[in-house]
């Protein structure tokens, strides 16, 4: 009588209870295990049942295998190695270029500071260094960011490519600029500006007032441009095609000296190059705007 009572309490618990703790001394061996696993899956079943949190938690912990730090660690190196992706497959070639002049020159470095890696920070720092204002004539600028390089390749003056590389693609205002530097240096050789026959007052003092003699300069022989083509760009590579006819050879110096300037307070120039068949990936007949093609029509 006195087994077959308690038993009678131990069948008419509620589910919510535990078995264990009701009906201990009737628990031995193989049937405490029995009982206390039959236990653990009422109790999961029941917080799943009533949408209880403890059983919910344990069980995403279990069919994860992870904690939650090492979700948040997973999360962070698939967002990192997003970045690189993107930053190996959509980052502009402009930014390249200058991240690779900047490994071997200390001043572009410094005007990059940390922005390299970030192309639109890296663009206005480049901006606003090569509009600055004020900066020292006398510093040596070979290898900064507003200097270029200038070299000669078997240049014709009947008829040559001179080269021109931006440190990145130009913009049509970019375009325009150049274009117009190129169109006012040919037509003053067109009326005949280089023409170092006269050159009466390059060395003359001005302090005494000197004598300008029109009719020895009218007389010397005519030094003109012969023709030129237009300016073209692919990428950050642009070209004009030039045949400067009977000019000196100082309409060049004077074309660089322009450069200079423009290159300093305007886009930034690169490298100059005179002469030349082609240079960088140019592609002879590839005047698609879609396939980064711009021109200047002199």
């Amino acid at each position: 009588m006195h087994m077959c009572s308690a038993f009678n309490r131990c069948s008419s618990i509620s589910p919510n209870q535990e078995i264990l703790h009701l009906c201990p001394k009737f628990v031995h061996g193989n049937v405490r295990a029995t009982i206390a696993a039959v236990s653990a899956k009422s109790s999961a079943n029941s917080a799943g049942d009533g949408g209880g949190s403890g059983g919910s938690l344990a069980d995403d912990v279990r069919g994860s295998g992870t904690t939650a730090r090492g979700r948040r660690l997973l999360k962070v190196r698939e967002e990192k190695r997003k970045r690189e992706y993107d930053r190996l497959n959509n980052y502009p070639s402009w930014a390249k270029v200058l991240e690779d002049a900047a490994k071997n020159d200390a001043e572009l470095r410094n005007v990059l500071g940390n922005s390299i890696g970030k192309p639109e920070q890296m663009r206005q720092k480049v901006e606003d260094r090569i509009r600055k204002k004020g900066r020292d004539f006398h510093k040596a600028k070979t290898g900064s960011v507003v200097a270029f390089k200038v070299t000669f390749r078997d240049f014709s003056p009947v008829g040559s490519n001179i080269w021109f590389k931006l440190y990145g693609p130009p913009s049509d205002r970019d375009v325009d600029l150049i274009g117009s530097v190129i169109q006012s240096w040919y037509v003053m050789g067109r009326l005949g500006a280089y023409n170092s026959s006269n050159l009466q007052l390059a060395n003359a003092s001005m302090e005494y007032n000197p004598l300008y003699d029109a009719d020895s300069g009218f007389n010397v022989m005519p030094s003109s441009f012969h023709d030129i083509g237009d300016v073209e760009f692919q990428d950050n590579w642009g070209r004009v095609w030039v045949d400067i006819g009977t000019s000196d050879y100082f309409a060049l110096d004077v074309l660089l000296n322009c450069l200079t300037v423009l290159s300093s307070e305007y886009l930034g120039i690169q490298q100059v190059v005179f002469g030349g068949r082609s240079m960088g990936d140019w592609e002879e007949g590839m005047k698609n705007p879609e396939d980064g093609y711009k021109y200047f029509k002199i």
